[in-house]
């Protein structure tokens, strides 16, 4: 059972708010990587509903090193990128205009994982910084804003796309007014770090 979230007012993301990518109450999202993808690294968005959110496309000649977010009518959202230069893994999500840029950057943690997400909120402007904390072992995280619950990523165990191919499914608990692309992109840095190992 998801835990129970607060939505949040203004809404928060950096892209801008929409009955596509916002949802005004709570929603759990699926992100399923796909097995049969030529680049290993596709995704599909859905609620668990299965409602369509977006779609994940690695490119095949980057090797796992950019992924194209993509609305369900095939506009770029954004691109996630592998900063190549740091530290600790990081990513820099880039809008085609330029307007809408994120970035997730890896922080030292003895254990389990750590991650900060900052980018200019499009619904009021401000600067945001998210943090992440998780088990990337177990796969499992919560992005908070404030000490104020974002989202809870899990994942489903012992599936059968688990078993063939090493594919995974996660499971994100999202609070209503989240932009929901920038949820998924965590998930899949999130799965990107593990993969690393």
């Amino acid at each position: 059972m998801p835990p129970t979230l607060a939505p949040f007012n203004p809404p928060l993301g950096p892209q801008p708010p929409s009955t596509k990518l916002y949802h005004p109450q709570q929603v759990t999202l699926a992100l399923k990587e796909k097995i049969f993808s030529l680049s290993g690294d596709d995704f599909t968005v859905k609620t668990a509903e299965g409602l369509d959110i977006c779609k994940v496309k690695g490119k095949a000649i980057s090797l796992r090193d950019t992924k194209k977010f993509s609305d369900m009518q095939g506009h770029e959202l954004f691109s996630l990128t592998n900063k190549m230069l740091a530290i600790t893994k990081s990513f820099h999500g880039t809008s085609p205009d330029g307007k809408h840029d994120f970035e997730v950057a890896g922080k030292f943690k003895l254990m389990g994982s750590k991650s900060v997400v900052t980018f200019k909120n499009a619904s009021d402007g401000k600067e945001v910084e998210l943090v992440v904390k998780g088990d990337w072992m177990d796969r499992s995280a919560e992005i908070t804003y404030m000490d104020k619950p974002v989202a809870v990523i899990s994942r489903k165990f012992f599936n059968a796309s688990q078993f063939f191919g090493d594919k995974q499914t996660y499971f994100v608990a999202v609070a209503g007014n989240v932009d929901l692309s920038m949820i998924a992109a965590c998930c899949v840095a999130l799965d990107e770090k593990e993969n690393e190992k």
